[in-house]
């Protein structure tokens, strides 16, 4: 009997070659999406400092003037919670790569716009764009950092760059608007599209599957609803009691109630029902909510109150809007140096005491028109500072709160379920901040307004702490 020789160990299996993944290297995703997230809220805060030249080069009606501006949160606010959603399962680099590109297609299309129409639909498509973009920067940072330090220096990196975004698109639109408002959408498309280039070897895929297939009808319910809310607060500021404005009002209360039952019937929601339970959640979200209604409100149509009421030129508005969107990168910047002493919640609720109080001394200084005297300067410059460094304060925290507050494997809706509270909620800002601005209340009530709404979210973050 031949007796079978003995092997020392489990024979070795060959497996299948795999395709090379991109490096891990964190820095490299920081800057990307870093970059990447730079030029979508550039395109977002573009048209603020142009919007009297896009309005006379449209012949757009002053009650349609908001659709200019919120053409792009409403893409965002849509898209938001469902490109989270997708990047969870089908990839978040593939996601963001398709985000970037498409930026650059849509933007290309804004600049050939003739009419509001195109324009504001050309500004929904980057807004959905631009949603891909933020949904899935979060949670690649989120793979690319471990917990601690150094992913809180990222989300703090991170949030700087929100704000410089926010202050380079009204000089850059202004600056080339002088020449022609179409140079400042091919510039800032051909910037995503180089953005693009340099995704594929730099970010790392990850994902984090779920059962289901992405809650495409909630989506859509959603993105009704906001569309029906916004158009009631739009077309508002010509009668608030006609029966267009409460028909609208009341399909967009009765959509978000089928939009709370699909969810709950949904395999895969785009908003985990649960997480309405978790008081991080919610403080995350209200935050989110609060800082588009008060903040992005109010100075998404300030340059424009700058021009009208100090007789600025739209370059001139753009530089001195720089005081606050400039002191809002530096602040977010350095804001990382808070982490492990202020918890977020925190941080964000200093953020939105300190927006309230600098908008005080701005009352009275834009009321008056054909210039402004010294007096008016020192209120209002210290008081743009001010507000600039609540603003970074609260850029800063934003994503720290969202991402903290869901599971780690649910980054990308927690960054979603975020952003698109704060977008909705500056869609909803400019449409009040607008229609207030335009009545015999003026730029003081619109500064009220911001002012008492920052004061509301101060005390209902603070509200929402941990049991």
């Amino acid at each position: 009997m031949t007796q079978q020789p003995v092997q020392s160990g489990p024979a070795p299996v060959r497996r299948p070659a795999r395709p090379h993944p991109a490096p891990h290297r964190p820095g490299a995703t920081l800057a990307v999406t870093s970059a990447a997230t730079t030029v979508a809220l550039m395109n977002y805060t573009a048209p603020m400092a142009a919007l009297p030249a896009l309005s006379d080069a449209f012949a757009t009606p002053p009650a349609a003037q908001a659709w200019l501006l919120n053409g792009a949160p409403l893409g965002l606010a849509v898209l938001l919670l469902v490109a989270g959603s997708l990047a969870d399962d089908f990839g978040r680099r593939r996601l963001f790569l398709i985000g970037t590109l498409g930026l650059g297609v849509t933007t290309a299309l804004a600049a050939l716009a003739t009419g509001t129409l195109g324009f504001t639909l050309a500004r929904a498509g980057q807004g959905a764009a631009s949603a891909a973009i933020l949904a899935t920067s979060l949670g690649l940072l989120v793979d690319a950092y471990p917990v601690g330090h150094a992913r809180i220096r990222a989300m703090g990196v991170w949030g700087a760059f929100v704000s410089a975004g926010i202050a380079l698109g009204p000089l850059l639109s202004s600056s080339l608007g002088a020449l022609d408002w179409r140079l400042t959408y091919l510039a800032l498309g051909l910037g995503a599209l180089v953005t693009a280039a340099f995704a594929p070897r730099t970010l790392r895929e990850s994902r984090a599957p779920r059962p289901g297939r992405p809650d495409l009808a909630g989506a859509a319910v959603l993105g009704l609803a906001m569309t029906a809310l916004l158009t009631a607060l739009t077309i508002g500021r010509d009668g608030w009691l006609r029966a267009p404005v409460g028909l609208l009002l009341f399909a967009a209360l009765a959509l978000t109630a089928v939009f709370a039952m699909v969810e709950r019937r949904a395999a895969a929601p785009l908003i985990a029902l649960p997480l309405l339970r978790s008081r991080a959640f919610l403080a995350a979200s209200a935050g989110g909510l609060f800082t588009g209604l008060s903040v992005i409100g109010l100075f998404s149509y300030l340059p424009t109150l700058l021009q009208h009421s100090l007789s600025l030129s739209a370059l001139d508005s753009a530089w001195l809007f720089l005081l606050w969107s400039g002191t809002s990168f530096v602040v977010a910047l350095q804001s990382r140096r808070l982490a492990g002493r202020v918890a977020a919640r925190h941080q964000l609720a200093a953020g939105f005491a300190l927006h309230a109080v600098a908008l005080l001394p701005m009352l009275g200084t834009l009321s008056g028109t054909g210039g402004a005297g010294a007096s008016v300067w020192a209120r209002l410059v210290p008081a743009l500072v001010a507000a600039g460094a609540g603003s970074g304060l609260l850029n800063a925290a934003l994503p720290r709160l969202a991402v903290e507050s869901v599971p780690p494997e649910r980054a990308a809706m927690g960054s979603g379920a975020n952003n698109t509270a704060r977008y909705l909620g500056s869609s909803a800002g400019v449409a009040l901040t607008i229609a207030v601005a335009t009545t015999p209340a003026g730029a003081d009530g619109a500064i009220l307004l911001s002012a008492g709404l920052a004061a509301a979210a101060t005390l209902g973050v603070l509200f929402l702490r941990d049991r």
